[in-house]
C-alpha cells in the first residue's frame, strides 16, 4: 500500500465531471479518480472545513462509529474492476479489525474528516500509470479554492432534503 494525500479536486475538461486527485507523500505519483458532484461537494466541504448546522452523512457515519466504540483507522483503495475502483474502510473496535466495502469517494470524505491515512494498493497504482499529469483544471487548492466555497454557499440544505 502507498500512503496518499488529497492534492485537490479538478474538473475533467471533456465531461465536466469532478476528479479527485491524490498524490503520494513524495509527490511522485498522481492518482486521479472521477467522482460524482455530491461526493466532490462532501470532500470539498471537508477540505475547506465548511461548517454546517446539522451533521451531513459522512459526519453521521463517524458519530455512529464513535458511539459504537469503533474508530476509522485508515481507508484503502484496493482494486479496480471494469473501470470501477473499490475501497475499504479499516475499522478498529473491541473485537479487532474489520473492513467494510465502500466507494473511494466516500472513504476519502470520511478519511479527511477523521484525519486518517488514505492508502492505494500498488497494483491499482500500476494500472493507473498511463494517465498524464497536468491535464486538470485545479479548483480546490490555491487561488481557486474560493470557487468551490462559492458553489457550496449557493446550495440550500432545504434543496438537498428528500421530498416525500
Amino acid at each position: 500500500m502507498v500512503d496518499m494525500m488529497v492534492f485537490g479536486l479538478a474538473l475533467d475538461e471533456d465531461s465536466q465531471m469532478p476528479i479527485l486527485i491524490l498524490k503520494d507523500t513524495s509527490e511522485d505519483i498522481i492518482f486521479p479518480i472521477w467522482i460524482g458532484a455530491m461526493e466532490a461537494m462532501s470532500i470539498s466541504m471537508a477540505l475547506n472545513k465548511v461548517a454546517v448546522p446539522r451533521p451531513m452523512t459522512h459526519d453521521l457515519i463517524l458519530t455512529i462509529l464513535e458511539k459504537m466504540e469503533t474508530r476509522l483507522v485508515a481507508v484503502e483503495i484496493i482494486s479496480i474492476h471494469e473501470g470501477t475502483y473499490y475501497a475499504e474502510l479499516v475499522l478498529q473496535g473491541e473485537t479487532g479489525e474489520r473492513r467494510v466495502d465502500c466507494r473511494p469517494s466516500d472513504s476519502i470524505a470520511l478519511a479527511l474528516r477523521a484525519q486518517v491515512p488514505i492508502r492505494v494498493s500498488e497494483e491499482v497504482i500500476a494500472l493507473n500509470k498511463t494517465l498524464q499529469k497536468g491535464v486538470f483544471q485545479e479548483v480546490v487548492t490555491g487561488e481557486d479554492s474560493d470557487k468551490w466555497t462559492d458553489i457550496l454557499s449557493k446550495y440550500s440544505l432545504d434543496d438537498l432534503k428528500y421530498k416525500m
